[in-house]
């Protein structure tokens, strides 16, 4: 690859030792006048990837908890949103937490080593169930088409995805399944399948509409004034959050590939996994004017997190310095520092954890810098600094060092619900055994995406944001106003069988993951594919 360092890094990426410090004022200090007329039809519309469809501990299951569900019911618009379904055993790729469920009870709560051969052998009669009712049973049978999604994302997507596909392309991916019989059982197309419940595909036109043309289709359904809607916008407030896989495949792979030649053609770009920051850069200059074109009220961008805190990669070998906020590695979150043998285990190095979020750095002011330009050509745009917030709640980065935190940094204060639960929530890798979770319980199973509760704090970001925008939040009968809404946590707790009920197999030496890693190449089946070669 030619302009790169020595150590591999490209030479448009500024290594930083300052961390990025993060936006405080979404609207940037640049007020923008505006007044409305009545209420667009549609009051929610997002774009992005995982982390808007909805993924918890490696599946698409319970999408009526997403981020975008979630400020829908508490907006008073629940059945308003409409957002994809999927059912199954425990969704769709895999189910982590399902499917130590299903070992906790045939095997308890640890998996002694004369039980593997037929603990391996239970895990494949799941996996090939969950193969079967996607590409032979009731779930290789598309619903019925209906209305254009509010949610329009897709797990895996990065920032060309949103422009670039379409259901007639994913539709054309699908082939005739074929039965892998012992090994290596995993939903055949399982991205292209769930993607078909999200894009609209009602008519030929629809086949070939990209998430962008959707969202621009809701946003000119305006001028009912009879009825009470906004003559000038079909939505009132558009979430893009997208970026994250641009980055991410670094720490699922643990190994760096950064973008070149082909960055930007859907078929060549699979062998890279993290954007040079002026190829994230080009890409998001085309797509900050497709977004410009949707007639929404209110846009709220979104940061890239720091994919480096997530505990997929966790760090070992001891800081040679304390003040340092990397780890001389990162690894799986299974392998103690006693155990690590770089020599031997996947890693990435500090030196390459540094440059990823650096990169990822340019590539949110980049964000910033499209937010205030269009603040300051009258756009009711706002960021939020999904970075920044990762970034106070990291637990091995700044909270239990000091010496690391940069001058701007606070914990980030956690809603009185969560704060009362012992123990605290936080963003290491979750364990628990017989009395119940013991760490963790911000990352669900698959150590990237949040847990129910993790959603929560994302959708009460967005809130605050949108309160600020002018949004009238109400109760659930739609009518009454609410003048300081925030999300029932208490709900969502419920909801959270991994803050409430968490498999007890998870030992503190997360013994079980590290087996199913080894046993099922669980890791590189049950994420989506960022960067594969």
């Amino acid at each position: 690859m030619a302009g790169v360092s020595d150590a591999g890094i490209p030479d448009d990426v500024e290594i930083t030792h300052e961390p990025r410090e993060p936006v405080s004022d979404p609207a940037l200090g640049i007020p923008v006048p505006f007044s409305w007329q009545g209420t667009p039809r549609h009051r929610l519309v997002s774009i992005g990837d995982s982390l808007t469809h909805g993924m918890v501990s490696g599946a698409m299951f319970s999408t009526d908890l997403s981020y975008s569900a979630i400020i829908a019911h508490e907006l008073g618009w629940g059945d308003g949103l409409r957002y994809p379904h999927y059912a199954g055993p425990g969704g769709l790729p895999l189910n982590i937490e399902l499917l130590l469920r299903e070992l906790e009870r045939d095997f308890g709560t640890a998996l002694n080593w004369w039980e593997l051969p037929m603990a391996l052998f239970r895990a494949r009669q799941f996996m090939d169930q969950v193969e079967d009712y996607w590409e032979r049973g009731p779930g290789a049978q598309l619903p019925v088409a209906g209305p254009t999604n509010h949610v329009l994302a897709v797990y895996g997507w990065d920032i060309n995805d949103v422009m670039v596909r379409t259901a007639e392309g994913y539709a054309a991916q699908i082939k005739p399944p074929t039965d892998e019989l012992f090994t290596g059982q995993m939903v055949q197309d399982h991205a292209a399948r769930a993607a078909l419940r999200v894009l609209p595909r009602a008519t030929e036109a629809d086949r070939r509409s990209t998430a962008l043309d959707a969202a621009a289709t809701l946003g000119n359904e305006t001028a009912n004034v009879e009825a009470g809607e906004d003559p000038d916008y079909g939505i009132e407030t558009l979430i893009v959050f997208i970026g994250a896989n641009n980055a991410l495949g670094a720490v699922t792979n643990l190994e760096v590939r950064w973008s070149d030649a082909g960055y930007d053609d859907p078929e060549k770009k699979g062998h890279y996994n993290v954007w040079r920051p002026s190829h994230f850069i080009a890409e998001l200059e085309r797509l900050v004017p497709k977004v410009r074109e949707i007639r929404a009220r209110h846009v709220i961008w979104c940061t890239v997190p720091h994919v480096t805190i997530a505990p997929i990669a966790r760090g070992v070998a001891g800081k040679v310095r304390p003040e340092s906020r990397y780890f001389p590695y990162y690894t799986r979150p299974w392998i103690s520092n006693r155990d690590f043998d770089p020599g031997r285990d996947p890693a990435i190095t500090e030196e390459q954890a540094r440059a990823i979020d650096s990169a990822i750095d340019q590539y949110n002011y980049a964000i910033v810098d499209a937010v205030t330009t269009a603040r300051r050509a009258g756009r009711d745009w706002y960021v939020l600094d999904i970075a920044g917030i990762l970034d106070r709640l990291a637990s091995r980065r700044y909270m239990e060092n000091r010496e690391a935190r940069p001058p701007w940094w606070q914990p980030y204060e956690l809603p009185p619900e969560l704060a009362a639960l012992r123990p605290v929530p936080d963003s290491l890798f979750l364990t628990a055994d017989g009395s119940g979770r013991r760490s963790g319980g911000l990352f669900s199973l698959d150590g990237i995406h949040p847990t129910t509760v993790g959603y929560g704090i994302i959708a009460q970001e967005l809130i605050d944001i949108m309160v600020h925008a002018g949004v009238q939040f109400t109760q659930p009968d739609g009518r009454t106003p609410r003048t300081d809404p925030v999300v029932d946590f208490a709900r969502l707790i419920r909801r959270d069988t991994l803050i409430t009920r968490p498999p007890t197999n998870l030992t503190s030496g997360l013994g079980v993951l590290s087996w199913a890693d080894e046993a099922l190449d669980l890791t590189r089946r049950a994420l989506p594919p960022w960067g594969r070669p």
